[in-house]
């Protein structure tokens, strides 16, 4: 149990690089570093660097020259997503030995697995269809359904909520349309970033110098289409670049809302707990608000772009964990009907509890 927690917990701070190093590689235009998968120009390890290597990359991918810049940046991501493909394996595995059957079911880290192996067939294909912006925006989301997968877990493994974390009814369903807020503000900013987006508004609170700029829809969030180009091969005009970045920045208005009352609402409960979750998620909130508008505003630094990613997953992080222990502390033995174990069963119960 002790190496599953401490698995677990090195998965998520991967997952969180992983991420990082992902939003870097895209950012810096280097998605394409190498033509083919899953090694560089036939090499599975490392690039052509030598002479010859590139001469016999040349020749082979001659509509790909080779930059071993962007090349590196391309295969140590890969790399970094295969060491945790592998460590979630390992996990995997052990959450299917009898005496972790006996504790928790398997399902979810067998179903993160399966997130996994799906992750890696859309690498392939960001790669083979050529940043495809649906792809792209699909293997963003993967990304961050592993890391929300692998952060909810790990707080599962936490031992019971003190006994003064009840919620009201109200919170609970208010956590619940934060998550999913911050869940769909993060599938928008996807659709943003593989479409080339953030900067189709260089100004703020307006865009274009407008409150209601010229927009686009049909084409903008239209799915099956080439990078750059509407359904029927022609020019994506700026019209739909701006509706996208447009929703965006309304979805953001909404996280706003629902995340920051949220957090107002957990700072102000007579918890501990849920006071310092609340100040973080406040925190996280308002150093993402912070990130978008100075990304607008200079022209989207890397740094900057990099850390406004980061932010988004530490957002998704703390409105799932919030979601999970309010779901545990509504479930720990306090919470249930009070009924009264016979002696007989008492240790048992006992021991429930212990290990929820």
């Amino acid at each position: 149990m002790r190496l599953y927690r401490r698995l677990l917990l090195i998965a998520t701070l991967l997952a969180f690089a992983v991420i990082a190093l992902g939003a870097y590689v895209r950012l810096s235009d280097a998605g394409l570093g190498c033509p083919d998968w899953p090694g560089c120009y036939g090499h599975w390890l490392g690039v052509p660097d030598a002479p010859h290597e590139q001469q016999a990359a040349t020749t082979a991918f001659p509509d790909r020259p080779v930059d071993t810049g962007k090349a590196w940046k391309e295969m140590l991501h890969r790399y970094l997503a295969g060491t945790l493909g592998l460590l979630i394996l390992a996990l995997t595995v052990i959450a299917w030995h009898k005496k972790m059957r006996d504790r928790q079911s398997p399902a979810l880290p067998t179903a993160l697995l399966g997130v996994v192996g799906l992750q890696a067939a859309l690498g392939m294909w960001t790669v083979t269809l050529l940043l495809k912006p649906v792809i792209v925006t699909l293997h963003l989301i993967g990304g961050m359904t592993t890391l929300a997968l692998l952060a909810g877990m790990a707080v599962a493994q936490r031992s019971a909520v003190p006994a003064d974390t009840d919620v009201r009814p109200s919170t609970s369903l208010l956590a619940l349309a934060a998550l999913l807020a911050v869940a769909v503000q993060i599938a928008l900013g996807g659709w943003v970033s593989s479409n080339y987006a953030a900067l189709a508004c260089p100004d703020f609170p307006t865009c274009q110098g407008q409150w209601q700029p010229e927009m686009e829809f049909a084409h903008a969030f239209s799915l099956h289409r080439e990078l750059g180009q509407t359904a029927d091969g022609q020019l994506l005009p700026l019209a739909a670049l701006t509706a996208i970045h447009w929703t965006h920045r309304l979805g953001a208005v909404l996280v706003a809302l629902l995340a920051g009352t949220l957090a107002a609402s957990l700072i102000s409960s007579a918890s501990q707990l849920w006071r310092r979750w609340g100040l973080l998620l406040g925190g996280l909130l308002l150093v993402q608000i912070g990130l978008g508008i100075v990304n607008v505003l200079w022209s989207l630094p890397l740094p900057l772009a990099v850390a406004h990613n980061l932010g988004a997953a530490g957002l998704l992080t703390a409105t799932l964990s919030i979601n999970v222990l309010i779901h545990r502390a509504s479930f720990k033995p306090g919470a249930m009907a009070p009924v009264r174990p016979s002696s007989a069963t008492s240790p048992l119960w006992q021991a429930g509890a212990m290990d929820s």
